[in-house]
């Protein structure tokens, strides 16, 4: 007994289209899809198959599966630094975990938040924005947020490439003395370069399998990491001890309101690395087979991000004792054991920070740029292609290793991009909790002219609170990447406390704006979700071009 699936493809705003009777191979998926998609087109929608909602029988991501993707994120070499910044500008190593875990609590909060509406719509962010900003203008928060994957991307290689020079080290540890044939004003050396060379390499083939494919890698890093963190930790622990540490018997070194602004400072620092995860959470969201398979966020992001930094606190502690340097990379210390015969240890650790780097520079930088270049060209872009664009763009184009070596100004001003991201997720997660009540037409969002489309597809209640969230925080920002400039204590003040403002005041203000000039022609009685077309329906009730699927089993 055969069975047929039955399939009816809608030929724009009429009720005519073509049923077709055939097996329910990929093949004729695929064939579909083509007619599909050329149809969409000519009626004004651009999309493809990777920007459209994910079909139920892509949506497989378990609660424990967002565990270990958030989980990968936290451990990593990063990771063990991030105490160091922190404890320099004078707190001392509980405050420093405080701060982390404050920090990574509520970037964990504000990630399911904004993830929920990726998972009950399956659309990544760049189709999320559409409801909020408009369809045009969402592309200037598509395309910001684009551009600062894509430099992170190259950023983080650098740092992939430390973890393969430690492998070289430990396999082949006369590499220490190949002689640099680069000149001093390329800011690298020939090992580095060398390293940095088959990182990118054995990383593009991560890049050509999709998402959904790669969750044994976030399992595989995490084990692995967590593996080392606890083999280094507990070594240094039964090695030097920690009684004798500075670093523990370290106070905080700032007082009073001086210790109060550090601390605020410190805490959004730590919440700027998250905010491109805050804006793209749906990206990932979208393959949840639930929404509640997506909280686990809210305990995997704070608890192991603490956990790795303490981690870092006691590694580097003891390197003090045992070398007498601190050394808060934990690369540099296992790049010690190479000279006292733990080559095979040393290689271990290594590989499995090459691991956790990869998997980080995959969820944060290659698949989220992906996903904003395929909403802007979906006709000639694909989540594979944009990765392989994100990859040579920032591994090659943008040179990592002259901004890690000579602009540090640069840095800075990566670090504080937060003052645009934050209220950018602002008016996301105002507008589909509070605007438009977890109401929306999935189908709406992929039209030229659709209800989204707000006038000449710009909505200036989204641009008025974002404006509003972020132009005060710039006095105080540009200081930070350029010495030439001050600003008033208050101005600096209000920096260090930006994230705050600028998320708040976005969502305060555009629920006000809204309130008071509300776009009626985009609130909608009852949500329409993409399973809404499969289930049945008669054609007269879809009111949008849409591809209507009704599978129906015979025999």
């Amino acid at each position: 007994m055969d069975k047929t699936e039955q399939i009816y493809v809608k030929d724009g705003d009429t009720a005519t289209g073509i049923v077709f009777d055939a097996p329910p191979t990929s093949m004729w998926r695929r064939l579909l899809q083509k007619i599909e998609l050329k149809s969409e087109v000519e009626n004004g929608r651009r999309s493809n198959p990777d920007l459209d909602p994910v079909p139920p029988e892509g949506r497989h991501w378990h609660a424990r599966h967002y565990a270990l993707f958030w989980i990968s994120d936290n451990v990593s070499v990063s990771g063990f630094r991030t105490a160091s910044s922190i404890m320099d500008v004078g707190l001392s190593w509980r405050m420093s975990l405080l701060c982390v875990a404050l920090a990574n609590l509520l970037a964990g909060i504000i990630i399911t938040l904004n993830g929920i509406v990726g998972a009950d719509y399956h659309i990544p962010f760049s189709i999320q924005s559409r409801a909020s900003y408009g369809y045009y203008l969402s592309y200037l928060m598509i395309l910001m947020r684009c551009i600062v994957g894509i430099f992170w991307y190259g950023i983080q290689t650098y740092t992939g490439a430390e973890c393969v020079q430690s492998m070289l080290y430990a396999i082949w540890p006369s590499f220490r003395n190949v002689p640099n044939t680069l000149p001093q004003s390329a800011n690298i050396n020939t090992q580095l370069m060398t390293s940095y060379v088959l990182y990118f390499l054995t990383i593009l083939p991560f890049h050509y399998v999709g998402i959904h494919k790669v969750k044994w890698l976030f399992m595989v890093k995490t084990v692995a990491t967590f593996i080392v963190g606890f083999g280094l930790m507990g070594w240094m622990i039964n090695t030097v001890g920690v009684s004798n540490s500075s670093l523990f018997s370290q106070g905080n070194t700032v007082h009073g309101s001086r210790f109060r602004w550090v601390f605020m400072n410190s805490f959004y620092s730590n919440l700027g690395g998250f905010t491109t995860l805050m804006v793209n959470a749906p990206d990932y969201s979208r393959y949840a087979h639930r929404r509640r398979s997506t909280y686990t966020t809210l305990f995997a992001v704070p608890f192991t991000a603490t956990l790795v930094t303490f981690m870092g606190v006691v590694v580097a502690s003891g390197s003090k004792v045992m070398y007498g340097e601190i050394l808060w990379d934990p690369l540099q210390v296992v790049d010690k054991w190479t000279s006292k015969g733990g080559r095979a240890a040393a290689f271990f650790c290594a590989l499995s920070f090459y691991f956790s780097q990869l998997g980080l520079n995959i969820a944060a930088n290659s698949l989220a740029s992906a996903n904003d270049m395929n909403a802007i060209w979906p006709k000639y872009i694909n989540l594979r292609r944009g990765q392989f664009i994100a990859a040579f763009l920032g591994a090659w184009a943008l040179t990592p290793w002259n901004i890690m070596t000579s602009a540090p100004a640069f840095l800075n001003f990566m670090s504080g991009y937060s003052i645009w991201l934050g209220p950018l997720c602002g008016v996301l997660v105002a507008d589909y909790f509070i605007v438009h009540r977890q109401k929306y037409d999935v189908n709406e969002l992929y039209k030229f002219g659709g209800i989204y489309n707000y006038r000449w597809g710009f909505n200036w209640r989204a641009f008025a609170a974002f404006t509003i969230a972020w132009v005060p925080l710039l006095p105080g920002f540009i200081p930070t990447v350029s010495s030439g400039i001050t600003a008033s204590s208050g101005l600096t003040h209000l920096y260090d406390v930006g994230f705050f403002y600028g998320f708040g005041s976005s969502i305060l203000s555009y629920s006000v704006i809204c309130y008071f000039f509300p776009a009626k022609e985009t609130y909608v009685e009852t949500a329409v979700y993409p399973d809404d077309i499969t289930k049945g329906r008669d054609i007269e009730d879809i009111s949008s071009e849409e591809v209507y699927s009704d599978k129906i089993q015979t025999e």
